[in-house]
């Protein structure tokens, strides 16, 4: 089998370090691993498969000297604009983890589970966008659903972990918690939110659009729609909580036909990558405490409506720098080498 030249940029951030341990963890293809960060992080020395790794400077030559085929990008909006293109030029599929080219026309928008055969489309520009986190581990859900019942409406409720917002929130929380135990939260630095986060919820995360909802709320609606070649109606409200990692959302959905929780239990027991945890006699239910790392999907409190027998609610629960972020990058990866080897 051919091996690949692979670089991650941002190796140094909350992302780029879940793909290295993924790609050391799964049996990638791989014959060289180029990690790539900014001028402040280049020289940092890594751990990688036993091997210590020197971080390169990210630079528009770098993908050529290091004859990258295959370019994660997990360090930002703005830096997958300014480099990506000198990636694609060197001859490297560009798998993107930013928001910077989801919605471009041309760029296909994937989630393996779902659309896989999308991946087909990446020569058009040499790029393929990662979804958004709280999309990833929603869609994973629905699409076996609404294969089943043809989905006509989705409601969903995030609670979203801080590790979303990187490294930095992350540190403020724990910052803030042990200022409230030292008797001196109201002194903690207040930064990568708007808001103190800990013993706290935020219903904002991202700006506000002309429409009421944030720019968040309206990823989940405008990806959905391109992920699933369908447009559902999806009303979202983003919520940022005081967890570590793991995102959690209270899905309500509307279906065209009847629809059984035991049938719906089934299904996603059978679907790709899903994990059913549901038994509220024993009080098991999918928490975020139980998904770190893994790149599983959790969903459970599977019920049928209590009024309209074409709705079902549950709980869905995934690790957002895994499912959201990382792992669904590497089962890019995977599926792109399965085409193209």
């Amino acid at each position: 089998m051919k091996k690949y030249n692979v670089a991650v940029v941002g190796a140094n951030g909350a992302v780029g370090e879940e793909v290295l341990r993924i790609l050391e963890e799964i049996d990638f293809p791989l014959a060289k691993l180029v990690p790539l960060a900014s001028s402040r992080s280049a020289g940092t020395k890594i751990d990688f498969n036993g091997e210590e790794l020197t971080i390169l400077e990210l630079t528009n030559e770098i993908f050529e000297q290091e004859d990258v085929e295959i370019a994660i990008f997990s360090a930002g909006g703005s830096v997958s604009a300014e480099f990506a293109p000198a990636a694609v030029k060197a001859g490297a599929v560009v798998i993107d983890n930013t928001s910077h080219f989801r919605m471009q026309e041309n760029v296909p928008l994937v989630v393996p589970e779902v659309n896989p055969e999308d991946i087909s489309k990446w020569r058009e520009t040499g790029i393929i966008a990662n979804p958004n986190c709280s999309t990833i581990q929603m869609v994973q859900a629905l699409k076996p659903l609404d294969n089943a019942y043809d989905l006509v409406r989705v409601d969903v409720a995030t609670y979203q972990a801080t590790s979303g917002a990187g490294k930095s929130a992350m540190k403020e929380l724990v910052n803030q918690m042990q200022a409230f135990f030292a008797f001196k939260l109201d002194e903690a630095e207040i930064k990568a939110f708007n808001q103190q986060i800990a013993l706290n919820v935020i219903p904002q995360i991202d700006k506000f659009t002309e429409n009421g909802f944030t720019k968040e709320e309206m990823k989940m609606v405008n990806e959905t729609t391109k992920i699933m070649h369908k447009e559902i109606p999806l009303s979202a409200t983003c919520v940022r909580v005081p967890v570590l990692r793991g995102h959690s959302e209270a899905l309500t959905l509307t279906f065209d036909s009847e629809v059984s929780a035991n049938e719906a239990r089934e299904l996603l027991s059978q679907a790709p990558n899903i994990v059913v945890v549901d038994d509220p006699e024993q009080e098991l239910y999918p928490m975020p405490k139980d998904c770190v790392e893994s790149n599983e999907t959790f969903v459970g409190r599977i019920r049928e409506d209590v009024y309209a027998h074409n709705i079902l609610h549950m709980f869905v629960v995934a690790d957002n720098l895994r499912v959201g972020a990382a792992t669904n990058a590497v089962r890019i990866a995977q599926k792109w080498v399965e085409m193209e080897g």
